[in-house]
């Protein structure tokens, strides 16, 4: 299939181009480098420009001939979007609209959208299957659930079929070594503690230690990036075949979560090899993180065939600790 990757300089839209190249697919990537990286997007043709440039748009449908649209590009720092909504609502929700509509202009009706667990907002429940009610808590959770509702109506009126995939926590790294994750401002529990143990940092804070799980931290539900990836191929393939059809919508975690003491215990272990080690600190909870947040992943399991390949929060620690090591993009 010739596949188009908006967002495919990104951490894990770069992850995607390779997996689909390296699996026969031929990939052409729609980046504006906001986030992202040209040192990333190695698998397929870069494209720069914005996702709601309709002129470009039309340019490359008119160039390809697309069997897939799969969409990356989204802003993605819960923090901002409440301090910056408008942002949010543009990039993640007009800017898809542009997209979807330049689809539906050229005849691409298979989308794969990366959506993301912050549709659920407060848990009410663990773990967190499909039914769960999706109250957003903030401007990203509501601008990705609105997408979700977008494709639920364009799959009934106009045939657009589509698979939302809800990640908890992406993390880790290509296991060659090729590629990673590099955000600035780094967010992610995993590569924040990696860059202290590698110096690029003084420390890293454990905000509250008086939650109700067996330790005190919070509970995630990290999955690692290639198994994302594995999850999208599934899911493209199944709406080639017509096995799915509409809007689907998909749960993605190991469904095995690890406190934040217990992450930090695993990066000991990883690091320690190389002579590492990194300073703690404790801090005060922060307004809205629940204690626990963990997947069901049934669903995706029983329909898209998927399972974790790497459940174990050692290698996903590893796998980015070697891309730590071999160097980051500028």
């Amino acid at each position: 299939m010739k596949i188009l990757v908006a967002g495919g300089a990104g951490y894990i839209g770069s992850h995607m181009a390779k997996w689909l190249t390296t699996h026969g697919h031929e990939v052409v990537i729609l980046d504006n480098l906001s986030t992202g990286h040209s040192d990333l997007a190695r698998y397929g043709r870069l494209v720069v420009g914005n996702l709601g440039d309709r002129a470009l748009l039309d340019s490359l449908f008119e160039q390809e001939t697309f069997d897939a649209v799969m969409h990356f590009a989204a802003s993605s720092l819960v923090a901002e979007s409440v301090t910056e909504p408008a942002l949010y609502f543009n990039n993640n929700l007009a800017n898809t609209l542009v997209l979807l509509d330049a689809m539906r202009h050229w005849g691409c009706q298979y989308f794969i959208f990366s959506s993301t667990a912050a549709t659920f907002g407060e848990p009410e429940y663990c773990p967190i299957d499909e039914q769960h009610p999706q109250n957003p808590i903030n401007p990203y959770g509501l601008s990705k659930l609105m997408v979700e509702q977008v494709l639920q109506q364009y799959a009934s009126a106009y045939g657009l079929h589509s698979v939302s995939l809800r990640y908890f926590n992406a993390a880790g790294a290509d296991p060659d070594g090729e590629l990673g994750e590099c955000h600035n401002p780094e967010t992610h529990l995993i590569p924040i503690i990696l860059q202290a143990a590698a110096g690029k940092r003084e420390a890293v804070t454990i905000f509250g230690r008086d939650y109700n799980t067996p330790d005190g931290t919070c509970i995630r539900d990290y999955v690692h990036v290639q198994d994302l990836c594995n999850a999208h191929l599934l899911a493209l393939e199944k709406l080639q075949t017509g096995t799915l059809r509409g809007a689907q919508a998909f749960n993605l975690g190991n469904g095995n979560g690890f406190s934040v003491a217990e992450v930090m215990d695993a990066a000991r272990r990883v690091v320690s090899a190389s002579g590492r080690d990194f300073v703690v600190l404790e801090g005060e909870r922060r307004a809205g993180d629940p204690a626990i947040l963990v997947a069901d992943s049934r669903a995706a399991q029983h329909q898209l065939g998927w399972r974790a390949e790497y459940p174990d929060i050692d290698t996903i620690i590893r796998h980015a600790w070697f891309w730590e090591n071999r160097g980051v993009a500028d």
